[in-house]
């Protein structure tokens, strides 16, 4: 049986640390800002962003993937979800795909998943989209009951609601389907590090 792979740290810096730096910037603006709550989104963020860097994440995943889980916080902490009533659907669909396949690379990288080109399994590649899709819909699901708990629990101001939640779960599912396809063919993982 094979060990786990270990989790790769390199110190060279990439682009994906400068949203890195944008997000501890934003942990500090959010407290002043936004008080505890907006402290603690932020500092929730900085730590997603801290993942693909850990994971060795290929720069373009690395840097889309801090983007969107950045700029997603900001839209709800900004009202630009109230504002443009699309973008809600549309930060659904990519943070979801993105947080779906660098889940599926740490599992690889755990030795929990096959890698997408495993020359061992024949449907290596459907295997990992199937994956990464089944993933992103569990996300998904836990991101809708995270808003409803927020709303209920926290802060009414959450947006919450029957067509939301059923249209964000929708959107979830698409990017993790395209997320899912995009990984089998080889787009996603591009460069990254064995």
């Amino acid at each position: 049986m094979a060990s786990a792979q270990p989790i790769r740290r390199t110190a060279a810096p990439v682009i994906g640390d400068a949203v890195r730096f944008a997000a501890a910037v934003s942990v500090v603006a959010g407290v002043f800002a936004y008080g505890g709550l907006g402290g603690a989104l932020f500092f929730f963020v900085l730590g997603g962003t801290m993942i693909p860097r850990a994971l060795g994440a290929p720069a373009a995943l690395d840097l889309s993937y801090c983007l969107a889980i950045l700029v997603a916080a900001w839209a709800a902490q900004l009202d630009w979800y109230v504002a443009v009533s699309w973008l809600d659907l549309v930060v659904h669909t990519a943070v979801t795909g993105l947080v779906a396949t660098v889940v599926h690379l740490a599992l690889v990288r755990l030795n929990a998943v096959a890698p997408v080109n495993d020359p061992r399994l024949r449907r290596a590649r459907l295997g990992s989209a199937l994956v990464t899709t089944a993933l992103g819909v569990a996300l998904a699901t836990l991101w809708e009951l995270g808003e409803w708990f927020g709303h209920t629990q926290i802060d009414e101001s959450i947006q919450v609601g029957y067509h939301d939640t059923l249209g964000d779960l929708a959107a979830g599912t698409v990017g993790s389907v395209v997320a899912g396809i995009l990984l089998a063919r080889g787009l996603l993982l591009a460069g990254a590090r064995r």
